[in-house]
């Protein structure tokens, strides 16, 4: 599931997180690339634990947890602390995959990485080249979204983001553990999340399709229960 998430911030809230981050301690990308990715990587990131990546990034996850598309639709099991990377000046990160499991920055637990995020922080027309290009069964997407929108992924798919020849590419990026493993469970659950929603709205004052709607949240939260691992 390739999925347009918008609006997680407002343009308050992306002047507030550019304005922190360039105070923030940038190092180079390859920090945190596997073996195979750090061959591929070229772009700079904020230290995992510069306090500033820790304030922005609460502000993030503070936003995550009120935005319901995201929470239908990653249904969240673990989120890792959002990271932030850089790329300008022909910067680049070339095909690769994400790696299974993560490691979360000084603590003892690790997360396993179903969904993949990229939250953008720069408006698309202060930028020439940086888009994610996703690969899917149906070909290749290339992802290029207004500041403040995320798109989510899922984490096994290969991607790389083109090289950026004017102007510089800000954004967050992160990973979920959802409380259901499978992509195409969770793209199920959201459908049929998405339908219950508007037939609870048509079906306003109607007892008819008040019974039909509890039935379709009762098989929701069957399914759900089915597969979720929590």
């Amino acid at each position: 599931m390739l999925l347009h998430v918008p609006k997680v911030l407002d343009a308050s809230q992306v002047a507030t997180c550019r304005a922190a981050l360039a105070r923030a301690d940038w190092i180079d990308g390859r920090a945190t690339a596997g073996h195979l990715g750090e061959r591929v990587k070229r772009n700079r990131q904020v230290a995992e634990n510069d306090p500033i990546a820790r304030e922005t990034g609460d502000l993030i996850l503070a936003a995550l947890e009120r935005h319901p598309l995201f929470i239908a639709a990653a249904l969240p099991l673990k989120v890792c602390p959002p990271l932030f990377n850089c790329y300008e000046g022909g910067e680049t990160y070339g095909i690769h995959i994400d790696g299974s499991i993560r490691d979360i920055a000084n603590t003892r637990h690790r997360i396993r990485t179903d969904i993949s995020a990229t939250l953008f922080l720069t408006a698309p027309e202060d930028y020439d080249g940086g888009d994610l290009i996703i690969e899917d069964t149906y070909g290749m997407h290339k992802v290029k979204l207004p500041a403040g929108d995320m798109v989510l992924y899922p984490a096994n798919s290969l991607h790389q983001v083109t090289p950026v020849t004017r102007g510089a590419r800000i954004a967050s990026f992160f990973w979920v553990q959802s409380m259901v493993r499978g992509n195409e469970q969770r793209s199920l659950l959201l459908d049929l999340d998405t339908a219950i929603q508007e037939l609870n709205r048509r079906a306003h004052g109607d007892k008819g399709g008040d019974k039909v709607a509890v039935q379709l949240a009762g098989v929701y939260h069957n399914l759900l229960r089915l597969w979720s691992d929590t």
